[in-house]
């Protein structure tokens, strides 16, 4: 069977026939669809080998968004979440930007930083000239300490030294040695530890004075994907509004965003509704990409969109996202999850630079969706209809009552656990 992104009706199937679908599309074999058909996804004993204090596992919904058209390539892209909505309109925004044509990505090298801090040296400049006299020998000590990783073309690459609080207290001042690596596939952490902490010793010397931290920086200014996407006027109408009403609704909500910290902490959590459980379903570390993109947003010195909204000469709404991305494709729960395994398969993604560029390219539609409701219908029309569905089940109802008591909470615009159990009075367990 053709893989293509594009299955219209597939949230309207029994979720049995969605499982035939993609295991018949994707070829999975016996394992991978016992993992799919209710299967152990995480066996304790992996789950114990983890993490610490295991006592049990955790379960998210897994949800595959769909209709993505990336640099021309198909991406079915599996979403590990518990908010309503969120597939759902990351799928229906890339059906509007397929018909635009698709989005276009790009990222950089893979350059993740490790930061050395050393601090009490009596002369500063001078331990600073010691350290760059001695690039070359430290990098290559750095290599040394995890040759595989320049085996397959990567390693440390560069090194740059700052000084930081200078004029300061002896206490504050500090001299921090940046060692630039190339991680490949990894997301790198464990690599650059160790390198760091390997040259240590020597920058100790280098500098006479003492180190302290030696760590990675989650900051990955020199690892950027960026997504962009055109699309004209007429794909965006909606009832009761012309396409170039919602085009100019969500640049004037951009603006909002890009003027109003206030605005952009709660813009920029709907970009990461998107990116978050992809991260998650690939068993990568969330947590860092989601400071990373934070900090980025404020790397003018103030908090802003991650987004950028506008309007070409044609009329046409561009969307633009570039974000640091220190993510892998190899290594730690990426490759012993057993659902992260199958996630991808399904996503077919050959390079963490690749993962990084479809991650992007779903923050960006994910923002488009937040956007477009909000600029026309309102965000909780949609959002409160799907959710009237958790509420239903919160209330106790089970099979098909809960889409009957789903359908009644919106029809009578109440969407609360109380009015949910007094309809499952009257309607009956």
């Amino acid at each position: 069977m053709e893989i293509t992104s594009r299955i219209p009706g597939f949230y309207k199937m029994p979720i049995e026939e969605k499982k035939r679908r993609i295991i018949e599309m994707f070829d999975l074999n016996e394992e991978e669809e016992r993992l799919l058909f209710g299967g152990e996804t995480l066996p304790e004993e992996i789950a114990d080998k983890m993490i610490e204090n295991v006592i049990g596992t955790f379960s998210l919904p897994l949800g595959l968004g769909l209709n993505f058209l990336i640099n021309g390539k198909e991406y079915v892209i599996p979403m590990a979440v518990e908010e309503p909505s969120i597939v759902a309109s990351a799928s229906y925004m890339a059906k509007i930007v397929r018909d635009a044509g698709g989005f276009k990505t790009e990222a950089t090298d893979r350059i993740m930083i490790g930061q050395i801090q050393v601090v009490g040296c009596p002369d500063f400049e001078a331990a600073k000239e010691a350290i760059l006299k001695e690039k070359e020998m430290l990098i290559n000590a750095a290599n040394d300490a995890y040759p595989s990783m320049k085996e397959r073309g990567g390693g440390a690459k560069d090194l740059e030294v700052r000084i930081l609080n200078d004029g300061d207290s002896k206490y504050t001042k500090m001299l921090v040695v940046h060692l630039f690596v190339d991680t490949v596939d990894a997301m790198g952490a464990n690599i650059i530890n160790t390198m760091a902490e390997s040259i240590a010793p020597v920058v100790e010397h280098l500098t006479k004075g003492k180190v302290y931290l030696r760590i990675l920086s989650n900051y990955a200014v020199h690892s950027l994907a960026k997504a962009t996407c055109v699309v004209p006027p007429h794909l965006l109408e909606t009832e009761g509004y012309t396409g170039e009403e919602v085009r100019d609704g969500i640049i004037l909500a951009y603006e909002f965003a890009a003027s109003d910290p206030y605005r952009a902490v709660t813009h920029n959590k709907g970009i990461m509704n998107g990116i978050d459980p992809v991260l998650i379903a690939t068993g990568n570390d969330w947590r860092a990409v989601e400071a990373g993109a934070h900090a980025y947003a404020a790397r003018s010195g103030k908090y802003t969109s991650m987004t950028v909204w506008s309007k070409d000469e044609e009329g046409n709404l561009v969307g633009e996202l570039e974000l640091p991305m220190s993510l892998g494709i190899v290594g730690g729960a990426s490759r012993v999850h057993p659902m992260a395994k199958l996630a991808y398969k399904l996503l077919r993604v050959e390079s963490a630079k690749e993962l990084a560029q479809v991650i992007v390219a779903v923050g960006l539609a994910q923002n488009m969706g937040a956007l477009r409701a909000l600029a026309t219908e309102g965000i909780q029309k949609g959002h409160m209809a799907l959710h009237s569905r958790s509420v239903a089940m919160a209330a106790g109802a089970t099979g098909e009552m809960v889409d009957i008591i789903s359908k009644k909470l919106i029809e009578a615009g109440e969407i609360r656990v109380g009015y949910a159990k007094k309809l499952l009075e009257e309607f009956g367990r």
